[in-house]
């Protein structure tokens, strides 16, 4: 039975948190031991395949590693945990550690979880000192990378601190506050918390999770996994939480009415006097605290008001912690121009600490999706490309949108994760939740369409495979069960095991297999109703999806979507997470244009945890780390996105010391092409005249000593395309200017060629063009977006030219040994790390000839793309010698709103955040 496996499995790594690593012999002895115990208990045991499964499972997590992440602190930090420790008994976090090694997590990763927590608690107040404080801090994560399952650990090492009040703010939808509900009810409270309102429901345990270690204390829960916070339900216990024995703990959707229910209710049962303050110690978790907590895209009066509350709360305390967890910390708590430093003093700002949370080696990131998984040659391991939806699913589409049928690239995925489904049932994942996730429509009306649609699909995929399965190679006349054959083929024929063995699994792996829909009119996903086999589950739906709410087992991915928004782009990346013992099978379908800009913000979200780790060296304060978000190029698209609709100029400081700006979009207007190209020319032409050193190198030409004036009067004739944000010429010549006389006089200029191909001596200078795939669409607005890897023209690692060679070998070494990685692995190495080694500014002079994304050669957009090549540049900066306090760029938010749109917000978001 999967039932045993499951036991033994648990038991077996319970046993080994403790005890020295083993040799495989010595593992796979032991794990056979054990099997003959159980199976005294409860014949028949597992069978010895089944123990070479555990024992393997066992050898891959020893390999995964989690850091202990940057910590950047106040002044005015003083540690009392170490102190403290002698006299806390660990009853909460003992019983959690010990849930998370059953519920499978590394040893490594647990050890780390307990050192990281710790760190975290040691920066809140000490509840039991008795004077008032008043701690604020953020923890930065990564999207789906384990942050509820920190904040749980936190809260449980909180409350055996002596935290009498623990506050959970669980995002603004209700499916996310009752997933984390239950998360809290199985990590801290030992038991479901739906029993105590009388809500029965068959086949739930009282006792679950941290609670079957030993049930003999628990916190008092005043919210459910059924109810959110009610005045009246909390009130039939008028002795307020200070009579508890126990923490009391509440998990509450981000809503002004709940948030307002909760401020009534502490006001009526713990003040005695208006002006009186709650003297028990309190900790508020605000969960994805950049979204609703500050002024964030939803309605800015409702915003606001939701802002005061938090602060009305914590200001009912003598001594009050907040902690903000997010994974995209360009948020507003971050940029807020209007507030400038006032910001620190009043408002959710971590003025305290901000702690950086390392994902472990194993998380399923956008690194690993976005920049290593796309090769420099070759299709991307994990992405497939949407081309086929214009006709049948615009990506702009109305309320009405009619839908009667399906783009084909969304049949395929559904084939591809019912294949999935059934590989993943082979190798001994029955057990295991396996989900797939449609991501296509902002309003709820056409997801239900589209959830119809899949359904018809799925029942015919589902009929002929009840019906004709069994036929053996006859099998394959059936046109639904050829397809499904068709699929395997292309994305898993290379996987073990063969299409006779998934053919004969195919009816027992998809039969139970349901499409449901996630929003505010309808939740039908629920993962908790299974029994010894998981659920296999279609979830579609739009921003209810996007934030926060975890699709276990999350396999496949259809995702069509336009927002440019970064935070709001990383959110909605619910694939990434932890994908053991199946992350070759997951596929993620995306138009390339996302792909394009996914790869960006992921190089800008590693960018600031370095920035993070840096600050932490040089011992800076949280508020420098926030100026640093603010100057970071990405924060444009956050900051402006504040103002639209206000018809004002945003002024935003950008840093550019250590950073890399290129022209990933050019115009191509006539005009404009002809002026750029005369640019070029005339720069070529001044170098070819002037005796400069010059090496070849795997890029191309690569002329050293280059005067600055040549750079500078290049970028003064350059005629920038206006969605071009940060290669405006005048904030980077002014950069430039305020160090021509020193760090920035000479420069290298490299010249980019391939080394096959047809040469072009246009430029004055023999070069073998670059070929560059282009969003079609753009070119109908007179200019073209250059695709590929991180939104760059650039190839990967042509930032190492001109550096040092063995500054460049020192920067790889330290790369590598950071990443876990061997010498003898391939590693693709972040431009970032040469940069840093880099002495002299590099320019580069790009000329790319455009090409229609493959698949979309015969559209009719292509034939808009230049004929002959098009410049394009470059500049790698080297860290500034000055203090670098950035330069201006100013963004005129009604043109802003014209350039980039206006985000993709749902129809049922403003619902949700209004209902109460």
């Amino acid at each position: 039975m999967r039932n045993a496996f499951e036991k033994l499995k648990n038991t077996v790594e319970m046993d080994l948190f403790d005890s020295p690593r083993m040799t495989g012999e010595e593992l796979r002895a032991y794990i056979s031991e054990l099997n003959m115990v159980h199976a005294r208990r409860s014949p028949p045991g597992v069978t010895d395949d089944e123990i070479e499964l555990i024992a393997k499972e066992i050898e891959a997590k020893e390999g995964i590693k989690a850091g202990l992440g940057a910590v950047v602190d106040s002044e005015d930090f003083e540690p009392w945990l170490d102190d403290a420790k002698p006299s806390i008994e660990p009853f909460y976090w003992n019983r959690y550690q010990k849930l998370l090694l059953q519920n499978g997590l590394p040893k490594d990763v647990v050890i780390s979880t307990d050192k990281v927590t710790d760190t975290i608690l040691s920066r809140l107040g000490n509840p039991d000192k008795q004077v008032p404080w008043d701690r604020r801090g953020m923890v930065v994560g990564h999207v789906q990378s384990g942050k509820t399952a920190n904040y749980t650990g936190l809260i449980c090492k909180a409350a055996d601190a002596g935290y009498r009040l623990i506050i959970v703010i669980a995002g603004i939808h209700n499916n996310l506050r009752n997933q984390t509900q239950e998360r809290v009810d199985e990590g801290l409270l030992g038991y479901d918390s739906g029993k105590d309102w009388g809500r029965e429901i068959a086949g739930r345990k009282y006792v679950l999770g941290a609670g079957e270690f030993d049930p003999s204390r628990r916190p008092v829960p005043l919210t459910t996994r059924i109810f959110d916070f009610n005045k009246a339900r909390a009130s039939e216990d008028s002795s307020g939480f200070g009579a508890y024995v126990e923490p009391v703990v509440f998990v509450i959707k981000k809503n002004h009415r709940t948030l307002a229910n909760l401020l009534e209710w502490l006001r009526d049962t713990s003040v005695r006097d208006d002006k009186a303050m709650i003297d028990q110690p309190m900790l508020l978790i605000d969960d994805e605290a950049d979204n609703a907590s500050i002024n964030t895209k939803y309605g800015k009066k409702l915003v606001t008001t939701i802002n005061g509350q938090i602060r009305d709360l914590l200001n009912m305390f003598h001594r009050s912690c907040y902690v903000g967890y997010t994974a995209t910390p360009f948020a507003n708590i971050f940029i807020d121009p209007d507030q400038d430093d006032e910001m620190y003093n009043e408002d959710l700002f971590p003025r305290d600490f901000i702690i950086g949370l390392d994902a472990p080696t194993n998380y399923f990131g956008p690194t690993k999706i976005f920049v290593d998984g796309l090769p420099s040659e070759g299709d991307p391991t994990w992405l497939r490309y949407i081309t086929d939806n214009e006709d049948i699913l615009p990506i702009k589409h109305k309320i009405d949108h009619e839908l009667d049928a399906l783009p084909s690239s969304l049949t395929r995925a559904l084939r591809t994760f019912l294949l999935a489904r059934t590989i993943r049932n082979l190798r001994g994942q029955k057990a295991a939740h396996c989900s797939m996730l449609v991501n296509a429509s902002r309003f709820t009306a056409v997801q239900g369409r589209l959830r119809n649609r899949l359904h018809e699909t799925l029942e015919r995929i589902q009929n002929a495979v009840r019906i004709n399965a069994s036929r053996g190679t006859a099998a394959l006349s059936d046109p639904e069960i050829a397809a499904l054959h068709t699929v395997w083929q292309e994305e898993y024929s290379e996987t073990e095991p063969g299409w006779p063995a998934i053919q004969s699994e195919l009816l027992d792996a998809i039969a139970s297999a349901k499409i449901v829909e996630v929003n505010s009119r309808a939740n039908d996903l629920d993962y908790s109703s299974s029994g010894e086999r998981g659920q296999t589950v279609v979830a579609v739906g739009g921003f209810s999806l996007s934030r926060g709410l975890t699709l276990e087992g999350l396999t496949v991915t259809w995702f069509l979507r336009n927002t440019m928004m970064y935070d709001t782009l990383m959110q909605m990346g619910r694939w990434f997470g932890y994908r053991g013992g199946y992350e070759d099978l997951c596929r993620i379908w995306m138009p390339s244009e996302a792909i394009d800009w996914y790869a960006f913000i992921a190089n800008a979200a590693d960018e600031l945890h370095d920035e993070l780790r840096t600050m932490e060296k040089a011992k800076a304060t949280p508020r420098m780390f926030g100026l640093a978000v603010r100057s970071h190029p990405a924060s444009l698209l956050v900051t402006a996105r504040n103002k639209l609709g206000s018809g004002q100029k945003v002024t935003m400081r950008i840093g550019l010391s250590n950073k890399f700006v290129e022209t990933a979009k050019v115009s191509i207007k006539p005009s404009d092409l002809a002026a750029n190209l005369e640019l070029a020319k005339s720069l070529i032409s001044k170098i070819n005249a002037g005796t400069f050193h010059e090496e070849k190198t795997q890029w191309g030409r690569l002329i050293r000593g280059v005067p600055v004036d040549y750079v500078d009067e290049f970028l003064a004739g350059w005629r920038n395309e206006d969605r071009s944000v940060t290669t405006a010429p005048r904030p980077i010549r002014s950069y430039i200017r305020a160090r021509k006389s020193d760090q920035l006089q000479t420069w290298d200029v490299l010249i980019p060629s391939l080394e096959k191909g047809t040469k072009d001596d246009t430029l004055g200078t023999s070069v073998v063009p670059a070929n560059r795939s282009v969003d079609l669409h753009d070119l109908k607005h007179d200019f073209m977006s250059f695709s590929g890897k991180k939104m760059r023209v650039a190839s990967r690692g042509i930032e190492k030219a001109g550096v040092d060679a063995s500054k460049a070998q020192a920067a790889e070494a330290k790369y590598r040994a950071k990443a876990g990685r061997s010498e003898v692995e391939r590693v693709n190495y972040p431009d970032s790390i040469y940069r840093k080694e880099r002495d002299l500014g590099l320019f580069i002079l790009h000329f790319v000839k455009g090409r229609a994304p493959k698949g979309e050669e015969t559209k009719k957009e292509a034939t808009l793309i230049p004929s002959d090549p098009v410049v394009a540049w470059g500049i790698s900066l080297p860290e500034s010698n000055y203090e670098d306090e950035g330069e201006e760029f100013i963004v005129n938010t009604v043109k802003f709103r014209e350039l980039f749109g206006e985000d993709d917000e749902d129809d049922d978001q403003e619902a949700d955040l209004e209902a109460s």
